[in-house]
């Protein structure tokens, strides 16, 4: 899925706030729900077309939108946190940093009675209602592929992304249940690359050295690191002889599984989670009955059916 182009914030006629600090709540219109939504890290392509679709959708649903950043910062997000009690904002939308360290957060909104819904990622502490999907299983689609690939024989690579996050933990358990479906299928190494290009360009450069044709496959994490292990096996002249998989149909990533350049990719639906969030957060405003968890499936894409993910 191709993300929209950038949007300015300004633009979305939605209440913003791009600092962690506290902002005074402005006045609400009768039957106006405010709500916060603290992204991870809107660096990062996904999660800004994931804040992308949030912002959309509470604008169409005339929610009143606090929009924070964590930049990856825990403590920073469970300051957010904080300011959304603050505020006294009807739910709080959280996209986790991590799953421990984020765990505060949760806590703390529900303690003051606030409703939480994480979106994308996990806390070890529950949330009201979950919105996203399951990691494991693109961690099982992705080996899965390189196990049809290599027929079952051949030495992996496996580049994590941040550890201890609610995706690296399961993508990686995903994958493992399919290794240890396939004997001949070894794990040859495993680094994490922190969900960073450069980083796993450099890794895969490393490793490149250290196991110069003893590997047939990588499996990255998310697509910023399987571009990133794309380069260096193409710098190195070894593409044609490793299959690379990356996570989230990222455009980038699309384009070069229509080149032929990325084997294929897992897509993600980061508006079908956006619009969820956001819809899940009014029907617990307005407590009207809800699902605790809202699933959205992971796909392969593959150069066969890339075209159908291009136009979305």
């Amino acid at each position: 899925m191709r993300p929209t182009p950038r949007i300015a914030l300004g633009t979305l006629g939605l209440l913003i706030a791009l600092v962690s600090g506290c902002k005074k709540a402005e006045p609400r219109k009768p039957g106006e729900w405010l709500v916060g939504y603290s992204s991870r890290d809107q660096s990062a392509e996904y999660t800004a077309r994931l804040g992308d679709a949030v912002q959309a959708r509470a604008k169409e649903r005339g929610v009143k939108l606090v929009f924070v950043d964590a930049q990856a910062d825990a403590q920073k997000q469970i300051s957010q946190a904080e300011n959304f009690i603050a505020q006294k904002v009807d739910v709080i939308i959280l996209n986790p940093c991590e799953v421990e360290a984020s765990s505060p957060a949760v806590e703390r909104a529900r303690a003051a009675k606030i409703p939480v819904v994480n979106v994308n990622s996990l806390t070890k502490a529950a949330p009201d209602c979950y919105v996203g999907s399951d990691d494991e299983q693109a961690g099982i689609l992705a080996m899965e592929a390189i196990a049809k690939k290599l027929g079952g024989q051949g030495n992996v690579l496996m580049i994590h992304g941040i550890m201890g996050q609610s995706a690296q933990l399961h993508r990686d358990a995903g994958a493992r249940k399919v290794l240890a479906k396939h004997p001949g299928l070894k794990l040859l190494d495993h680094q994490t690359a922190s969900w960073d290009r450069a980083k796993a360009l450099a890794l895969t450069e490393n490793w490149i050295q250290a196991h110069k044709g003893k590997f047939q496959a990588i499996f990255a994490h998310n697509d910023e690191m399987a571009m990133g292990a794309l380069l260096a096996l193409e710098r190195a002249g070894l593409k044609q002889d490793v299959y690379v998989i990356g996570v989230d149909a990222i455009a980038q990533a699309l384009d070069a599984v229509k080149a032929g350049r990325l084997d294929a990719t897992v897509f993600q639906d980061a508006v079908g989670q956006g619009r969820g969030a956001i819809d899940t957060a009014i029907l617990l405003a307005s407590k009207q009955p809800f699902e605790k968890e809202v699933m959205i499936p992971f796909q392969v894409v593959t150069r066969e059916n890339v075209d159908t993910f291009l136009k979305k």
